[in-house]
């Protein structure tokens, strides 16, 4: 429930100010009020690029046209400040959490100094506000409750990050373990004389039909939650990309592994048709070698899943066989 709330609430909210600022934003333009408008509306477009609605957010051009909807909605309330309305002057306490919203922390932090400095001097000598006072002493208190919520955030981030071991959305260990937590299982496989394998597991698009990326992600917490259920206690499952996930069977040799990942790929596929949604499942099966060390048994899981996918899909394909179990 938390990791469902977590990725559900910032779209719902970004729905309803998207709606709520563009409605405000016609309002304002029937009324005859082109500023309170044209605010308004910058406030809509960075609800629309600049959160969970825009998949591609983060790709050019859409982080220019945040900037410059950011440098309309300054300018507006600017001009609002010292022209008129006045009403708008109340819209500059959403200005700092928008500015650290839309830019990196340093230099979020330098801009928004630079709009107190500006603001400030505006409210002193140009603006005749008569609650001018009361307005810079709550725009200041603003930007330090911001600046505050935003160190405390990421002084957060930072302190939590050696211990965030699991990805959110899929409960799988992150990335960033895996060939430290591989090195290890190595080490104790050549101690013990044990045997030790991995598994690939890659999910695709069909090539008829593209499925919406909603969709998946929806999918990705029970794909996460079939894994751990059919490996065992001791086995350990990675989310080492988008739609791939990488497990580590200690004491299991190639075959097994094989018989395994051929369980999951079909019980995965099933999975994915009862939802509607034609993905393609493969996986890649490598067993460790003599000479084997992290990288390089990952590498030949990822180039038996690789092998896979170019066989059409939907099978499971060990490693090479040029590679010998050891």
């Amino acid at each position: 429930m938390p990791q469902l709330a977590e990725h559900t609430l910032p779209d719902q909210v970004s729905r309803a100010g998207l709606a709520l600022l563009a409605l405000t934003s016609g309002l304002c333009l029937f009324l005859g009020e082109p500023l309170s408008a044209a605010v308004a509306a910058a406030g809509a477009g960075l609800c629309l690029t600049g959160t969970p609605l825009n998949r591609f957010r983060h790709s050019r051009p859409w982080p220019q046209v945040r900037i410059a909807l950011f440098t309309v909605l300054v300018i507006g309330l600017l001009m609002a400040l010292w022209l008129g309305p006045w009403s708008l002057s109340h819209w500059l306490y959403v200005l700092p959490l928008v500015t650290f919203a839309v830019m990196p922390e340093r230099i979020a932090a330098i801009t928004l100094a630079a709009l107190v400095a500006v603001i400030l001097i505006m409210t002193q000598w140009l603006v005749t506000l008569p609650e001018r006072h009361q307005m810079v002493t709550a725009f200041a208190l603003t930007a330090l409750l911001a600046t505050l919520f935003v160190f405390l955030r990421e002084y957060r981030a930072r302190q939590l990050a050696p211990l965030r071991r699991t990805d959110e959305l899929t409960c799988a260990a992150s990335r960033e373990y895996l060939s430290a937590d591989l090195h290890k299982e190595i080490q104790r496989s050549e101690r013990e004389g044990s045997n030790l394998s991995v598994i690939m597991i890659g999910l695709d698009n069909s090539a008829d039909q593209a499925e919406p990326d909603e969709d998946i992600q929806a999918m990705l917490p029970r794909v996460g939650r079939y894994l751990h259920s059919h490996l065992r206690d001791f086995d350990t499952c990675y989310r080492v990309n988008g739609l791939e996930f990488l497990a580590i069977l200690p004491g299991v040799n190639t075959s097994d592994a094989q018989r395994t990942a051929e369980q999951i790929r079909k019980g995965v596929s099933a999975m994915m048709t009862t939802q509607g949604l034609r993905l393609n499942v493969s996986t890649g099966v490598s067993g460790l070698n003599i000479g084997d060390d992290a990288r390089s048994l990952q590498s030949n899981a990822s180039n038996a899943l690789r092998r896979a996918r170019q066989q059409n899909n939907h099978r499971a394909a060990p490693q090479g066989p040029e590679d010998i179990q050891r």
